[in-house]
């Protein structure tokens, strides 16, 4: 595993911010790291990368502790902090040279990181002429300089344009190709975009640690459906696999399925066999965003 948090218990004095926490990450996976305010996400991440000490429990990175083997730990990470810290007044390509001389890393390799995040239009100037979008892919190329096993990045979308978001979304899922990457974030349609995998973590402890997917896949099917004609509750409730039917306005229907099964085709069958047409169908199933809220509150 690339990344391996066990046990991991963290005290601000008396406050716990983070609880018996444990999980781990291979390699090639793109995590989404979830949860509210103050729920324990950038402790969690310090520690990981070395910046602040666990109070109890260890974390491996490439196979090194990162308390008793730190720096050989943090040579296989990258990381991009919620508050992108940067040289203002240096030139993009003046900044990135000086961290690449910090990582023993040679020109060439600056000049390919420039290619690599789109940033060979901006490398001419100084970082404080650069929008946010651009000030967050220096970040991204002072992160990946030195070719990390696992890139850590906290808050990484904050305050970009939907532009910029997609740009920052594609740029990380080509990234995640071939390294380990946890990220966090509040734009739940990122981690949709992006993510195959999501941690959820709410007051210092992980209440969720699955595949999208799966976490998903825990609800009901729930299909909004429109007939051209009214029908009765007894004669819809012939339709397989139906939980529940609400008639929500004269022909319109909410039905409630308790199988993983696409019941579209099915529903649009129903009609058909009926001599009945459908004017409208819509999924209606929770979105990441009401899961979230759903778990956590």
């Amino acid at each position: 595993m690339s990344i391996e948090v066990k046990n991991i218990t963290k005290f601000y004095e008396q406050q716990k911010a983070l609880d018996n926490v444990s999980f781990s990450i291979k390699k090639g996976e793109i995590v989404g790291f979830l949860g509210p305010n103050g729920a324990g996400k950038s402790t969690m991440m310090k520690i990981i990368t070395g910046f602040v000490n666990a109070s109890e429990g260890d974390v491996l990175v490439s196979n090194f502790n990162i308390e008793t083997t730190k720096i050989d730990a943090q040579k296989n990470i990258g990381y991009l902090p919620e508050h992108n810290p940067l040289y203002l007044e240096m030139y993009v390509k003046e900044y990135l040279l000086f961290n690449a001389g910090i990582h023993k890393v040679s020109k060439n390799e600056v000049d390919k990181i420039i290619v690599k995040v789109g940033l060979q239009p901006e490398a001419h100037k100084k970082i404080n002429q650069l929008s946010k979008g651009y000030r967050q892919r220096v970040g991204l190329a002072a992160a990946l300089l030195h070719n990390p096993e696992v890139l850590i990045l906290d808050e990484p979308t904050t305050g970009l344009d939907p532009n910029q978001l997609v740009e920052i979304r594609n740029l990380i899922k080509e990234i995640g190709k071939d390294k380990t990457v946890l990220f966090s974030t509040h734009i739940m349609q990122e981690v949709e975009a992006i993510c195959d995998r999501v941690i959820l973590i709410n007051k210092g402890k992980i209440i969720a640690d699955k595949k999208l997917n799966e976490l998903r896949g825990n609800q009901d099917q729930v299909l909004e459906v429109e007939f051209d004609f009214k029908i009765e509750k007894q004669f819809i409730e012939t339709i397989p696999y139906l939980k529940s039917a609400d008639n929500i306005h004269d022909t319109s229907w909410l039905l409630t399925f308790n199988t993983t099964k696409d019941m579209r085709p099915v529903v649009f069958d129903f009609a058909h066999d009926n001599g009945l047409k459908t004017l409208q169908l819509n999924a209606k199933n929770k979105n990441l965003e009401s899961l979230f809220r759903e778990l956590t509150t």
